[in-house]
């Protein structure tokens, strides 16, 4: 959980203070629990927290530069990728959205969906497989 907060936050200090808060509110909302995935129910929290702090600092997290990593502008090609992922089936599309724009990691994603890392990594790719086709086939 600490490793999302900071990657999301590239803030070490800043990541501390969201764990911090996300276990209070955890805390708090432990009657609450059902039973489900502990791992999955604290990342749920860390995102809302994170999502809290944004919305009241009104700002992003500060992104670096794309020209630092290598990121070539935004061009026609997003477009189509964004195209592609939307017409994708759902259980695809979510997973691919997951790793790849909200930078979770296949672990995590194991944790959220309560699946083992092994299943998540044979659906992310082939949910890659499945973009890659219809990638190719729209151009």
């Amino acid at each position: 959980m600490c490793g999302f907060l900071l990657r999301r936050t590239r803030d070490p200090h800043l990541a501390e203070d969201l764990a911090q808060e996300t276990f209070v509110k955890a805390t708090r909302a432990l009657l609450g629990w059902r039973g489900e995935n502990a791992a999955a129910w604290l990342l749920a929290i860390a995102r809302n927290v994170l999502l809290d702090h944004v919305r009241r600092s009104r700002h992003e997290p500060a992104l670096p530069d794309p020209d630092e990593l290598g990121v070539p502008p935004l061009h026609v090609e997003a477009l189509d990728v964004h195209d592609v992922l939307d017409r994708l089936p759902e259980r695809h599309r979510r997973l691919l959205t997951l790793v790849y724009l909200d930078g979770f990691s296949m672990v995590e994603v194991a944790a959220m969906t309560g699946r083992s890392h092994s299943t998540i990594k044979t659906a992310v790719w082939r949910a890659r497989a499945a973009f890659a086709d219809s990638y190719g086939a729209s151009r």
